[in-house]
């Protein structure tokens, strides 16, 4: 039996929504679609979110479920003396607060909420897009660089509560590092 390491974390938000609103609109401003901050969310193996845009599309099974550390989000807000930020507009699925999202990548994992067991598969890293300049504050999306989150294939049935939580890994985390950036590519430029 592989050893665990649990960890207690809550679940702040939970986003669903059924269209995309930046995804192929660098032109036209992002787009009015439906979002809610579920409760609780069904998830799917190897779907993803029930009533989510990602769900049962081929091309995004591994990485259907987006988590996000909220630290990465206060850290960016304070190096950018920006305010506090909505967490909402990062159009990150599961924002987390306590969890050391970066050594799960490529890891099996699994989220405990309210008696329901929800196991992952840490695809890769959910990198930044433009929008989020325009969205949350000028330099965002270098800021959000290294710390965008992680996206994520379901690999069981269930369901996501918000509210306390347990991450259940088989590495070791640091929950202190939740905010710092990592796998940061060098710069091109001299």
């Amino acid at each position: 039996m592989t050893e665990t390491y649990r960890y207690d974390v809550e679940v702040l938000h939970l986003l669903v929504s059924p269209g995309h609103a930046y995804f192929g609109r660098a032109r036209d401003g992002a787009a009015d679609v439906p979002t809610r901050d579920a409760e609780q969310v069904e998830i799917v193996a190897g779907k993803g979110i029930v009533g989510d845009r990602f769900f049962g599309k081929a091309a995004h099974m591994d990485a259907a479920v987006t988590l996000f550390a909220v630290e990465a989000l206060e850290a960016m807000s304070a190096e950018l003396d920006a305010g506090p930020f909505d967490p909402l507009l990062t159009r990150r699925n599961v924002i987390l607060r306590g969890a050391h999202l970066a050594p799960l990548l490529g890891q099996d994992f699994a989220l405990e909420s309210q008696g329901s067991v929800v196991r992952f598969k840490g695809g890769r890293p959910a990198h930044p897009c433009a929008w989020m300049d325009r969205m949350l504050a000028p330099g965002a999306h270098a800021a959000m660089r290294g710390r965008g989150g992680m996206r994520c294939r379901a690999l069981s049935d269930g369901v996501l509560h918000r509210g306390p939580a347990v991450l259940v890994s088989p590495v070791l985390l640091e929950p202190a590092q939740a905010g710092v950036p990592s796998v940061l590519r060098p710069g091109r430029l001299p």
